[in-house]
């Protein structure tokens, strides 16, 4: 792997990072305010997270 094939990983991996925190944050605010919609915030949450992880997956293969 290069120099190059570093970054994108690094670059690559912030952004996601970064969302899957705000994501995660962001539902247990909201079962917080709502323990009965739990079941709903949930299923969204993990959905969103997984788009959020491909981002990185993509950035791996690009790496390479």
């Amino acid at each position: 792997m290069t120099v190059t094939g570093g970054i994108i990983i690094a670059i690559g991996g912030f952004g996601p990072a970064l969302s899957i925190g705000f994501i995660g944050a962001k539902a247990i605010e909201a079962i917080g305010r709502n323990p009965e919609a739990a079941g709903k915030i949930m299923v969204n949450m993990l959905i969103a997270m997984a788009f959020a992880e491909s981002i990185a997956i993509y950035s791996l293969i690009l790496a390479f």
